[in-house]
């Protein structure tokens, strides 16, 4: 049986390790709940990750309670988001208690701009890793550019694409069921 103090010494561990927020932190809850533990497998990841942007509040969060809800019911989702949220809590108290002393050092603004670089080589893997769970055919291209396109040109609410690429997923998933019936 799972244990409490591992679900949140696990998402403590997430929450401690990764900086840049919820797309920033993929890569790390891929190693600790894919690879690592098998509370999760990538498609279901890719899920809780899809589900967790188009609900309210923070995506890491959000994926956060939805694999501690999958392990432990509603009191492992309180704890798995107890547990990536901690670190954020202490580390934000410090800066903020410390960030109008240091903001103006440029040895801050260097290194600042160094985790800006990292996080977006984190993003860009976490986007290949999902890319090759989640397009799995020509239809999975097709749906893929055109929200890549509409999200780029039009800037459409991320909740907006999800939803109109589900409701592609659906129509693409009765017409092959349609096609596959005597």
């Amino acid at each position: 049986m799972l244990d409490c103090l591992t679900l949140i010494w696990t998402f403590f561990k997430v929450g401690i390790l990764t900086f840049g927020g919820g797309y920033a932190m993929l890569p790390m809850l891929q190693r600790e709940i894919v690879e690592k533990k098998g509370w999760a497998t990538e498609e279901e990841l890719l899920s809780y990750y899809a589900i967790g942007q188009c609900t309210p509040g923070v995506i890491a969060v959000n994926t956060a309670t939805f694999i501690g809800a999958k392990q432990k019911g509603a009191l492992g989702g309180f704890l798995a988001t107890f547990g990536i949220v901690l670190p954020s809590l202490m580390i934000i108290t410090v800066i903020a208690a410390l960030l109008r002393s240091f903001a103006e050092y440029a040895a801050v603004q260097h290194a600042l701009a160094g985790i800006r670089v990292a996080v977006v080589v984190l993003v860009a893997f976490s986007v290949w890793k999902l890319m090759r769970a989640g397009v799995k055919d020509g239809f999975g291209w097709c749906v893929f550019l055109l929200a890549f396109l509409v999200s780029a040109f039009l800037g459409l609410s991320p909740v907006v694409v999800v939803v109109v690429s589900a409701l592609l997923g659906l129509l693409a998933g009765t017409l092959r069921e349609r096609r596959a019936k005597p």
